[in-house]
């Protein structure tokens, strides 16, 4: 006890420390699933306002590329490229599951539907 009462609180600095890393790490391994769905959102919007012209496999492809850049669970035939009379429509779903040191997992399910 008289090592954890010390004038300097050195253990005290370290398991709050400690702490703060955890907490960060954790919001890290939460934040970034969150970030690669926003991130193929926006990309395949823009890709279906470009492609408006385009070919629907040639769209599915580079969906599927920035996917795998991002480095989400999605196969090629997972992404459903549809041209309608506005323009393209892409539509893709997945989950992903958030393991934190063993303690905690959490799966979570994104979908993406966007029409430009």
């Amino acid at each position: 006890m008289r090592i954890l009462g010390n004038k300097e609180g050195f253990f005290k600095f370290v398991f709050v420390l400690l702490i703060i890393a955890f907490l960060m790490y954790a919001g890290f391994q939460i934040a970034m699933p969150f970030y690669r769905h926003s991130s193929l959102r926006s990309d395949a919007e823009q890709l279906a306002r470009i492609s408006v012209l385009g070919d629907v496999d040639k769209t599915r492809a580079q969906v599927f590329e920035l996917a795998q850049e991002l480095k989400i669970p999605l196969r090629e035939q997972d992404i459903e490229v549809i041209k309608t009379a506005r323009g393209m429509r892409v539509k893709t779903a997945w989950s992903e599951t958030v393991d934190i040191l063993g303690i905690y997992q959490k799966t979570f399910d994104f979908k993406i539907d966007v029409e430009e």
